[in-house]
C-alpha cells in the first residue's frame, strides 16, 4: 500500500499509509533504520463495547496536512462506533519525537472510551534481541536494544503517561499484542524480550454528544535513556506538547513559503498547494548528514526486497537543483558534502549510498561477459552532481562554499569525465543507463556528462583556473560533435536512446524510443529548439503517450516494470510523473508566446489531478485507472514538479515582458 502522508525534521520520518496506519519510523536517519520494517503499527479505538483499528473498511477518511507544514491534518468517521477522530500529528523540528495530538467526538455520546497504539518493533531493522518494558517512573513503554530506545508515553486526563499497556512476542505463530486490544483490555505483562511488539492505551470517555475528549500520545527517540526520559518525555510534559506543535508548525510555514513567486496567479492555488507540499516531501527525504533518499517506502521489500531507502546521486542533484530553486540553500549544501565524502578517489560515483554514505547494494557487475573489469556506475551521476553544483552556484553566489568544493569535488571528478572516453569515437565510454537496466553509451547520459563538463569549466573560469577550463572546455566540444556523429539518426529521424559499442569498435544503433533521451537538451548540450531535438521530442510525445484512460508518458516502449497492459499501442509503458513533466519542461522552454505555454500547463494540472489524498508523488501510475504503482512517494517525482513550476513561471513572467515591449506605447495598458 502506498505511503499517503510522510512527516519527520531530518532526522526522523515517519509514513503512514492510506488507511493512516503508521507503516514506517525512519531514525536516527532518513533512510537507516526503518525500525518497524514498514510492518503495521496498529490504531484503534473501543467505544462502550465495540472496537475498530484504523484499516476497518468503514472508517470514512480524509487525510491531508495543515497548510504548508509537516503536521498532519487528518479526519476519520466511523458509523458503527459513531465517533469522528481528528488527528493533529508531528515530529519536532528540532528534537526527535513523534507526537500524535487526538481529538474524539461523538453525536451520541459515549460512556467508555478508549484508544489503543501499537508498535511493531524491529529495532535496526530486526526482531531479535529487543525489549519491551513497562517503566513505572515515566508511566511508558520503554522499547529499547544496543543504543536505541523509545519511550511511548502520553497523556489522556489530569496525569501524564499511559493508563494500560501489553508486551509481549510475535511471529512463530503469535499474531502480536495488538490483537490484545480488540476487547478493550490489555494484560499489562511487565517486560518481554527477543521478538516483540507493544501495545498502550489511554482513557477519553465518558464525553456527552458533541463534548470532544483529548488526548496526547508521544514515542521520544534516542540513543539513550536519559535522551528518551530527561530530555524527551519530561521537556514535553513540561512544557506542553502544544508547544511542540505551534512552533513545529510555524516553521514548516514559514519555511515552505521561502520562494515568494506568484504561483497562484500563474498556475492556481491547486499547483501552489503541490508545490509547495513538494517541496516539504523532498525536505522530509533530504537527512540532516545531507543524503537525499529516492523513497522510504518499505512495500517495494515485497516486490525486490529492497527499498529505495538510498542516496542516488543522480537522484539527489535533481532534488537538490529542485530545493535550490525554491531558496532552500542550507540543506543542499549538505548533499553537496555528502558527494563530497562519497566521490570513489578515481573520481566518479558509485551506483548509490546509504545514508551514511556507504556503498549501497548494487546489481551493476564490476566484470563484463568476457570477465575483463568494468565500472559498476551509471556516469550521469558524476556529471550531473557537478551540473547541479554550478546551478547551486548561480542561484546563491557562495563562493566560500564551492571554493572548497573545488579540488575536492569539481576537478577529480570533471578529469575523470574526461579521461572515460572511448577514443575510437569519441563518445564516453559505456555505462549503465539511468533506468539501470542496460549497458552501453546512452543520450542521457550524454548529455548529463556534457553538462558536468561544462558546469567545471564554469568553475575553472571562476577560479581563474585556465588551463582546466580550456580542458573541460574542449572536452565538451568533441562530445558533442561525437553526439552529432553518432547518436542522431537519419534513418530514425531524432536521436537515439543508446549506442552498443561492440569490442571492434562497430556500434549498432537501438532503436527504441526512450523518455530520457530528454536529457540531451535538459542540461544544455542542445538548444530545445534545435530542429533534431524537436523531432526527438515529437516523437517521445507520439509515441509514448499512454493513449489508456490515465494518460501520461511512458518511461520507453514495452516498460516491463510493474507491467499492466500487454498492448504497447495502447500502453506503451506505465506513466511516470518524471518522463511526463520532462515533455513539460521542453514545451515551456520552447515556449514563444503565452498560448504555447498551455501544453505545458495541462500537464502540471494532470499532475495535480493524479497525486495521492494528501499531496503525495508516486513513482508511476496504473495506465487504466491512475492509482499509484511502485513507490509513494518518490522523492524526484516531487523534484520534477517543483522544477516544472519555476520554469513555467519563469517562462510566462519572460513572454509577457516580451510581448509587452513589441507593443506600441499608446497601446500598452496603464
Amino acid at each position: 500500500m502506498p505511503r499517503s502522508l510522510v512527516i519527520g525534521n531530518g532526522n526522523v520520518l515517519v509514513g503512514f499509509d492510506a488507511n493512516y496506519s503508521i507503516r514506517d519510523i525512519y531514525f536516527p536517519r532518513v533512510g537507516d533504520a526503518n525500525q518497524t520494517m514498514g510492518n503495521i503499527c496498529h490504531t484503534g479505538f473501543f467505544i462502550d463495547g465495540r472496537f475498530a483499528w484504523l484499516d476497518d473498511s468503514a472508517w470514512q477518511r480524509q487525510l491531508g496536512y495543515v497548510e504548508d507544514s509537516l503536521v498532519t491534518d487528518v479526519t476519520l468517521k466511523h458509523p458503527r462506533l459513531g465517533i469522528t477522530v481528528k488527528f493533529s500529528d508531528y515530529v519536532d523540528l528540532a528534537r526527535n519525537w513523534f507526537i500524535r495530538n487526538l481529538e474524539v467526538t461523538s453525536q451520541t455520546g459515549f460512556n467508555v472510551g478508549r484508544a489503543f497504539f501499537h508498535y511493531d518493533w524491529y529495532i535496526e531493522g530486526s526482531d531479535i534481541g529487543n525489549t519491551v518494558a513497562y517503566d513505572p517512573r515515566h508511566r511508558g513503554i520503554i522499547a529499547y536494544k544496543g543504543n536505541r530506545y523509545f519511550l511511548i508515553g502520553g497523556n489522556s486526563g489530569p496525569e501524564f503517561g499511559i493508563d494500560t499497556w501489553a508486551t509481549g512476542k510475535k511471529g512463530n505463530g503469535l499474531a502480536g499484542t495488538w490483537v490484545d486490544a480488540e476487547d478493550g483490555v490489555l494484560g499489562r505483562n511487565p517486560i518481554e524480550q527477543g521478538s516483540v511488539d507493544c501495545t498502550v492505551g489511554f482513557e477519553f470517555g465518558p464525553a456527552a454528544p458533541g463534548e470532544p475528549r483529548t488526548l496526547t500520545h508521544w514515542v521520544c527517540m534516542g540513543a539513550r535513556l536519559s535522551e528518551v526520559s530527561t530530555y524527551g518525555q519530561d521537556l514535553i510534559i513540561g512544557r506542553g506538547p502544544h508547544v511542540y506543535l505551534g512552533r513545529t508548525t510555524t516553521y514548516w510555514q514559514v519555511w515552505s513559503e521561502k520562494d515568494h513567486r506568484h504561483i497562484d496567479e500563474e498556475l492556481g492555488a491547486d499547483v501552489t498547494d503541490l508545490y509547495r507540499r513538494s517541496i516539504l516531501t523532498a525536505r522530509t527525504h533530504a537527512d540532516n548528514h545531507g543524503a537525499v533518499i529516492a523513497s522510504t517506502d518499505f512495500d517495494i521489500t515485497k516486490f525486490a526486497r529492497d527499498t529505495y531507502a538510498y542516496a542516488w546521486p543522480r537522484d539527489g542533484a535533481l532534488v537538490a537543483n529542485a530545493l535550490d530553486r525554491a531558496g532552500h540553500e542550507d540543506i543542499v549544501r549538505q548533499f553537496f558534502t555528502f558527494c563530497q565524502d562519497a566521490l570513489v578517489e578515481e573520481g566518479f560515483f558509485l551506483h548509490k549510498y546509504t545514508p551514511y554514505g556507504n556503498p549501497g547494494s548494487s546489481w551493476l557487475p564490476w566484470v563484463d561477459a568476457r570477465g575483463a573489469r568494468t565500472l559498476p556506475i551509471q556516469e550521469d551521476e558524476t556529471g550531473l552532481v557537478l551540473w547541479a553544483l554550478w546551478q547551486h552556484y548561480r542561484i546563491h553566489r557562495n563562493l566560500d562554499f564551492v571554493v572548497g568544493l573545488y579540488t575536492s569535488l569539481i576537478l577529480p571528478a570533471a578529469d575523470w569525465m574526461v579521461s572515460y572516453v572511448d577514443q575510437r569515437n569519441g563518445l564516453i565510454q559505456p555505462s549503465w543507463d539511468l533506468w539501470e537496466e542496460r549497458w552501453g553509451v546512452h543520450a542521457f547520459t550524454v548529455g548529463s556528462v556534457w553538462g558536468g563538463l561544462d558546469a567545471a569549466r564554469s568553475f575553472a573560469e571562476l577560479f581563474g583556473d585556465a588551463p582546466a577550463a580550456t580542458r573541460y572546455r574542449d572536452a565538451a566540444e568533441r562530445l558533442k560533435e561525437a553526439s552529432d556523429t553518432h547518436l542522431y539518426s537519419p534513418e530514425l529521424g531524432r536521436f537515439a536512446r543508446r549506442i552498443a559499442v561492440e569490442e571492434d569498435g562497430t556500434m549498432t544503433v537501438d532503436m527504441v524510443i526512450d523518455s530520457a533521451i530528454s536529457g540531451l537538451w535538459r542540461f544544455g548540450m542542445y538548444p530545445p529548439d534545435e530542429a533534431r531535438i524537436a523531432e526527438t521530442m515529437g516523437a517521445i510525445r507520439d509515441q509514448l503517450a499512454n493513449n489508456a484512460a490515465a494518460g501520461g508518458i511512458g518511461r520507453y516502449k514495452d516498460d516491463y516494470y510493474f507491467k499492466v497492459e500487454q498492448d504497447t499501442r495502447k500502453v506503451p509503458g506505465n506513466p511516470w510523473f518524471i518522463c511526463t513533466l520532462w515533455m513539460a519542461q521542453w514545451y515551456i522552454a520552447v515556449a514563444k508566446t503565452t498560448h504555447d505555454l498551455k501544453p505545458a500547463r495541462d500537464i502540471i494540472n494532470w499532475v495535480v489531478a493524479h497525486q495521492i489524498q494528501g499531496g503525495l508523488l508516486s513513482e508511476q501510475l496504473d495506465p487504466n485507472t491512475g492509482s499509484p504503482l511502485s513507490v509513494s512517494p518518490l522523492t524526484w517525482s516531487h523534484a520534477e514538479l517543483i522544477t516544472t513550476v519555476d520554469e513555467f513561471c519563469r517562462k510566462s513572467e519572460r513572454v509577457r515582458r516580451s510581448s509587452l515591449s513589441t507593443v506600441p506605447p499608446t497601446a500598452r495598458p496603464s
